[in-house]
């Protein structure tokens, strides 16, 4: 039996236009095997959990550079949670202060990358992630 290919969906929401970054992912990720969905630039966070849902991810990554990561990141986890979606593995990156990364990732955000992160870092981190919710889920 082949193991099935991890789903991970990335998004830059807000009015953040950067998203050089966030390519750069998405290749390394394609590169390590997964499958990558792209959603673009100044996406909502309803239009990321919308997305996410259709495409059946295991994972949503989102890219944040504009200041707004203590609004976006929230909202992204509401709407997943009002969507009946909060299964699905939230992580991201950007110009975050370690202060706030705390904050995000007590509040639900699997994990939070700056700049300078390693690719294979983030490569390991949803292997690991996507493993243990899919053990998790067979025990259910």
């Amino acid at each position: 039996m082949t193991e099935q290919k991890i789903r991970v969906l990335l998004a830059k929401p807000g009015l953040d236009g950067h998203d050089r970054g966030i390519k750069v992912i998405a290749a390394a990720f394609r590169d390590a095997g997964m499958e990558v969905i792209y959603t673009g630039l100044r996406q909502t966070p309803d239009m990321i959990v919308n997305a996410a849902i259709q495409e059946d991810v295991d994972a949503v990554g989102v890219s944040i550079l504009s200041g707004a990561h203590m609004t976006l990141f929230p909202a992204i986890l509401d709407m997943m949670k009002e969507k009946g979606a909060d299964d699905i593995i939230l992580f991201g990156g950007g110009i975050i202060p370690d202060d706030d990364k705390e904050k995000l990732e007590k509040l639900g955000v699997a994990k939070v990358f700056t700049p300078g992160a390693p690719t294979e870092e983030a490569i390991e981190f949803i292997r690991k992630a996507v493993k243990a919710k899919n053990e998790k889920d067979k025990l259910v």
